[in-house]
């Protein structure tokens, strides 16, 4: 199968020493991972993490320097993803406050420490360490099988 790798843009947002997670796929919320999605073509990576952020929380950032690359699969189906990752800051809209995801995807959101992050299943494995910006954090998540 010769299916082209998706790419995708996520968002390091950090208020108050707590980092946003978002439900990872539709109708589950055991798994967590940072906001953001697929890049639309013809416009730039923080124009399409900037909108998906707007669309998944109902906030409006900035969107500054890149501080991962991840990249996950999954053999068997053919999929492939590359997710850039950017530190975010918080421009305007309730950071707690109620919104609706247009496409119906993110369904629940929550602001987390580093020690409950730690209890939650959260991917990718390497998103602790960047968000809280460990000498160790890696700059290249190598590929990992994604979780269903």
């Amino acid at each position: 199968m010769n299916t082209p790798i998706r790419l995708a843009v996520r968002a390091i947002l950090m208020r108050e020493n707590r980092l946003l997670l978002v439900n990872a796929y539709k109708g589950r919320d055991d798994l967590w991972c940072a906001p953001g999605g697929g890049v639309e073509p013809h416009a730039s990576l923080p124009d399409n993490l900037a909108r998906e952020l707007r669309e998944e929380c109902g906030l409006e950032v900035s969107v500054g320097a890149p501080c991962l690359v991840n990249e996950f699969h999954h053999a068997r189906r053919g999929f492939h993803q590359v997710d850039l990752y950017f530190r975010c800051e918080i421009v305007s809209g309730d950071p707690y406050g109620d919104w609706t995801d247009p496409e119906g995807i993110v369904s629940h959101r929550c602001w987390v420490t580093r020690g409950e992050m730690a209890a939650l299943r959260v991917k990718p494995d390497s998103l602790a360490a960047v968000a809280w910006g460990d000498a160790d954090a890696p700059g290249y998540d190598p590929l990992e099988p994604i979780i269903l």
